[in-house]
């Protein structure tokens, strides 16, 4: 072996490994076909925030995995819901609490009752469901967003954000009766 060869060889050997690991960790929001544990039901949508994916069921240890937009550190939803509404182009108004947190950005909805229409403008996006548990509204979605550089980071106010083209895709795959799990 030459030495130059054997310096180039034993150059590419050790980049190779932070190679890999790059890929493996690089986020990618496409949706795909993914392998998960058997554990979990057909139908079922799981969320794992810290890895920004949401994950929907279709068969016994496979899913369709999304690229999503969780809620900042103290403002995301956790546990267990279900999707007991679904609306396209839904109208948009804060909680209360957003006002209360951040009245300057939202100082248009203080003291009235207004929504923002549906619409390519809407925070909300193409696609909402919405979460409830026991019957009551959480006041948390899965939703598309009007921010597609949010994806794959903390920056909501609790929901989950896909791109809109994905929520529309996601949308059409689930029923109302859903059962969503942020773990």
């Amino acid at each position: 072996m030459h030495r130059r060869t054997f310096i180039a060889s034993t150059a590419a050997a050790t980049a190779l490994p932070q190679l890999v690991s790059a890929q493996a960790a690089a986020f990618d929001p496409t949706p795909q076909e993914v392998r998960i544990k058997k554990s979990y039901k057909v139908g079922e949508l799981l969320i794992l925030p810290r890895s920004y994916y949401l994950y929907f069921v279709t068969d016994k240890g496979i899913a369709r995995r999304y690229g999503v937009g969780v809620g900042k550190a103290g403002l995301e939803f956790t546990g267990s819901a279900t999707i007991a509404v679904k609306k396209e182009w839904p109208t948009w108004r804060p909680t209360n609490e957003m006002i209360e947190r951040n009245p300057a950005a939202y100082k248009r909805f203080i003291g009235n009752t207004e929504a923002q229409p549906g619409g390519p403008d809407n925070p909300l996006g193409a696609r909402a469901l919405y979460l409830f548990q026991g019957g009551k509204d959480t006041y948390f979605r899965i939703h598309g967003t009007t921010a597609p550089k949010s994806i794959g980071r903390s920056v909501s106010n609790g929901c989950i954000r896909m791109l809109n083209a994905h929520v529309k895709d996601l949308y059409q795959r689930v029923p109302i009766g859903t059962t969503v799990t942020v773990l």
